[in-house]
């Protein structure tokens, strides 16, 4: 089925003045904002509002009340943000298909477990996209945005230091896998702190994304598109990072697993750590001769789609993915890469 599906989108040719290569400028995005919204939608059916805009769950009690430690408004952001993710990716499709484009189809990768806790739609139970229970969250973000000195476009080889260095080691859960994983408030609140730090690492990834596709892009309307959805992203993740500021300090042990996790005090006066500077610190940005500017950071554009398939691959979020999953990402991956200004190389 995968190789059935490149083939048909390899193959297709886009009209209405949209070129194959702006045309993936779009395709990979929306197969991102379908595994956004499919990891966002598990976060929501436990942890966020339950309505008509985004239904599906009957949440968790005791899950929202452990998010809720980092503030009290956490469960309408979580549905608020996995709404904004929905609206993308169908967006980005409905406007592939009204081009006589492909649009992307993850449907026959939807194989993965989930949690089977108290809150989860029963219906999607086994027809996951993302792995959300064995995660090793990457939160360099946290000092690369506060550092004034480095910038990953011109410093490719510098190391930002982890805001939460044991989130990187191993593998971390952020939902209640089963309700066995609510039976233990410390180890809830860890489970809550993970997914709030998983938030903020997600968002910062579209927050240099869009803007790197857009770089790419000739056709107007695609340009329009990537740049008018990119700001959405560097919103959420400002939301996120603020938040993640308040996961409270603790250390706690998986039961399940043995892995170890601990949540530093952030309220410090190291100002790479300082959980009130939330603000993206100046940094160089182009050329060190210049002076330093408030920007988005990575916005270097060669292979942007390649590493941001790679690290989401390096964080666990499609552990029990298939082969045929791989080779389909990996090839949107490589169609977006290798167009310049709306043509394939």
């Amino acid at each position: 089925m995968g190789a059935g599906l490149l083939a048909s989108i390899r193959t297709a040719e886009a009209s209405g003045g949209l070129s194959q290569g702006d045309a993936a400028l779009l395709r990979f995005p929306a197969a991102l904002e379908l595994l956004e919204a499919d990891f966002w939608i598990q976060y929501n059916e436990l942890g966020g509002i339950q309505d008509n805009e985004v239904p599906g769950g009957t949440g968790n009690p005791d899950y929202t009340e452990a998010l809720a430690a980092l503030d009290e408004d956490m469960d309408q952001y979580i549905h608020d943000n996995t709404d904004d993710e929905i609206t993308h990716h169908q967006f980005l499709n409905a406007y592939l298909v009204s081009k006589g484009a492909a649009p992307a189809n993850l449907d026959a990768f939807r194989t993965l477990m989930g949690s089977t806790a108290t809150g989860v739609n029963p219906d999607l139970i086994g027809r996951r996209l993302t792995n959300l229970t064995q995660l090793t969250v990457d939160t360099s973000w946290w000092t690369r945005y506060r550092d004034d000195s480095h910038n990953p476009d011109l410093d490719p080889n510098f190391t930002f230091p982890q805001a939460v260095p044991t989130l990187g080691v191993g593998q971390h859960t952020a939902i209640p896998r089963t309700d066995a994983d609510t039976s233990d408030p410390n180890f809830l609140q860890a489970i809550a702190n993970t997914a709030a730090f998983h938030f903020a690492t997600i968002e910062q990834g579209g927050n240099s994304l869009y803007p790197s596709m857009a770089l790419r892009a000739t056709h107007e309307e695609v340009l329009r598109i990537l740049i008018s959805i990119g700001p959405t992203e560097t919103m959420h993740f400002q939301t996120w990072s603020d938040k993640a500021g308040n996961a409270p300090p603790l250390t706690a042990v998986d039961p399940v697993t043995g892995v170890s996790v601990t949540f530093p005090d952030l309220e410090v006066d190291d100002e790479t750590l300082n959980k009130s500077l939330i603000m993206p610190e100046p940094c160089p940005f182009l050329d060190r001769n210049l002076p330093i500017c408030s920007i988005i950071r990575p916005t270097e554009t060669s292979g942007v789609a390649m590493h941001t398939l790679q690290f989401l691959t390096d964080m666990g979020l499609f552990i029990g993915q298939s082969p045929a999953f791989f080779a389909f990402m990996t090839q949107l991956a490589q169609d977006a890469d290798h167009t310049r200004h709306g043509r394939r190389r």
